[in-house]
């Protein structure tokens, strides 16, 4: 059986540089344009919260709006204090233009 795969918006939808914040189902997922390269992670940082979505890219890291600590996108692992805990990233795929998401628990990508 193919992996589930939820649709969440156009490529036009999301700039170079950028992050934006998609539901899926009860889930936050924070979803990222890399040069053309779109990556998904959990929205909230695993320190204090805050919505990833909100932070501050810088190349291929997002710094958490709060409190600064600063987290690899394609991987989740933290670069930087206060942070000690990668977030969860999910596998993205692009058909016919259109941006799609695996959720944990439905092949998850391991950290």
């Amino acid at each position: 059986m193919p992996p589930k795969l939820h649709r969440v918006c156009d490529i036009t939808e999301i700039s170079e540089g950028t992050a934006r914040s998609v539901e899926i189902g009860d889930r936050q997922i924070a979803l990222y344009n890399l040069g053309g390269r779109f990556y998904a992670t959990d929205n909230r940082c695993t320190h204090a919260r805050a919505y990833l979505s909100e932070g501050f890219i810088e190349g291929d890291t997002i710094e958490c709006p709060l409190h600064g600590g600063r987290f690899h996108i394609p991987t989740g692992q933290p670069l930087s204090a206060p942070v000690r805990t990668p977030v969860c990233v999910y596998p993205v795929q692009v058909i016919d233009n259109e941006i799609y998401i695996q959720l944990a628990g439905e092949n998850e990508q391991e950290r």
